[in-house]
Order: C-alpha cells, then structure tokens, then sequence
C-alpha cells in the first residue's frame, strides 16, 4: 500500500450463529454476488468483525473462532456475551485476532486492545462495554484516555468498538474518544444498523453497525422463542433463525494513515435469498 493511499476499514456486524458466519464467509470470497456494484479489494481491507455471537448465538467456542479466521478476518470483538461458552477461557490468552471489552476487572484473561500489523501499518483496537442496562463492569470512562494514548504512541489509527444498548451512552463515549483522537468508532450489540453514519472531529462513527444472521428474525433469534419470552414473561432458551434469506450489516471507513482521521464512511446492507438463487443456478 503506498503511503498516500487511505487505508480501508470494513467492519461487520455482530455475527449470529451459522447463519452470520456463513454470510460472512461468503461475502468475504465473492463480495460481488450480494453488491455487484461495489468493488472491494479485500488484501488491501482490514476486515474487523463483532463474534460475540457467533456460536449458536452466545458467545464463541473455538472451532468457530478458526473458522471464521479462515475466511481472512484480521480482528474479532466481542461483548457481554463472550464468556457464555466456557471453553472461551481454554484458548483466549492464545487468540491472537480476539479483543474482549478492556473495562472488565483487572486479572480478566484476554486482552481488551490489541495492535495488528496490516500491509505496513499498525492498527490499534480497543473493545469496550456499556453499563447502562447492562450487566454491572467497570466504567468504560476509567482508564480509556490512558489506553488511547498508549496506543497512540504506537500508531496514529485507533479504532473502537463500544458494545452497548443505549444510544445516547454511545454516542457521549463516541465523542469523548473523538476529543481523545480515536480513529473510528463502531456501535454494536442492539444488532439493528442505524442510519446515522458521520464523521466528527476526524473521527468516522455509527451507533451499531448492524448483524449477520437470518433476515426472517427477531435480532438474529428465531421469532417463535422471542415472542415466548415476550408474552409470558418466562424464561425459555433463545434459539438461532434459520432460513433461506440472510442479512448482512457492515460499515467501510476510510483513513489517512499518516494522521489516523477518517476522511469517509459508508454502510452495507445487503439481503440474499439463497432459494432463489438456488433456483437459478
């Protein structure tokens, strides 16, 4: 990559069982059959995908962690979500690709930033978690300024992805981390893509990027169980949808290296009925 190039960011929605890797998977090694009007060179993209998710729903194991390493992600966030399947805690300090939220407890295993060395640039990522209406951690506020400017003193690119449920805490915490030269800034967890795309103080943000998962759904779950839980007030277990129509949410940014602001921000959506393309075929 030459040095007047910007550098491209595409990261992807929160990735939801099989139906979200497999979406993944394939749009990563055909983009042109979900945007044929789009052209996306992925060895020169830093592709960055949420998989908090992506097994069976909740949390990661490590089968799915190579899998969908195999498809040429560079780095995986997570969320609240990430400890669910337990064998998480056998392999995380050895995931180089997976970044958990830094504001958990000290002694946390894993790593809550990491930096990733991309066609001659370095990349910083930070993972962070929300508190409001969520599960108690500690603030998210505490100690990302000296986080910020510890990997600033490495590279001038600093991306986030802030995983939380209310709106306004994200976009408060989005411009504090602009005022302290973040890069970009991705919205994840409510896995419903917001239209509010822009670019502030250098610094490209959305409030959630979206999911990757079963189109006919309730975020990702299988309408049935959520409307269960809804109208009963019982807890039953969430089950992943399935279908022939699948979704996929991603946001493209593009940075000047040498700076490390965002000059451009885009979001995806894309939708593919696999029967009707079967059905060609």
């Amino acid at each position: 990559m030459s040095g007047d190039e910007n550098l491209k960011i595409l990261f992807f929605g929160d990735v939801v069982g099989r139906p979200g890797r497999l979406v993944l998977r394939d749009f990563l090694s055909d983009s042109k059959e979900f945007l044929p009007d789009i052209e996306i060179d992925f060895e020169k993209t830093f592709c960055i995908t949420n998989v908090e998710n992506a097994s069976h729903g909740f949390g990661l194991t490590e089968k799915n962690y190579n899998e969908i390493s195999s498809y040429g992600v560079n780095c995986m966030t997570s969320g609240n979500h990430i400890w669910d399947k337990k064998e998480i805690f056998n392999y995380i300090d050895s995931a180089d690709k997976l970044v958990r939220p830094f504001n958990y407890p000290q002694g946390t295993r894993g790593f809550g930033s990491r930096v990733f060395d991309f066609q001659g640039y370095k990349i910083a990522v930070i993972n962070a978690l929300g508190r409001v209406f969520m599960a108690p951690v500690d603030s998210p506020w505490d100690g990302v300024v000296e986080e910020i400017k510890r990997l600033k003193k490495i590279t001038p690119i600093v991306i986030v992805d802030f995983h939380a449920e209310a709106t306004a805490e994200k976009i408060c915490f989005a411009r504090f981390c602009a005022e302290n030269g973040v890069s970009a800034f991705f919205g994840t967890h409510t896995h419903v893509q917001t239209a509010d795309e822009q670019i502030f103080e250098g610094m490209a943000y959305i409030t959630d990027a979206g999911f990757c998962g079963a189109y006919d759904s309730v975020i990702g779950m299988e309408y049935g169980t959520s409307l269960n839980r809804f109208t009963t007030c019982i807890p039953e277990r969430y089950d992943v949808a399935d279908g022939d129509k699948v979704q996929l949410n991603a946001v493209e940014v593009e940075i000047t290296p040498s700076t490390g602001c965002a000059v451009a921000i885009k979001r995806i959506f894309c939708c593919i009925d696999k029967s009707k393309k079967e059905k060609e075929q």
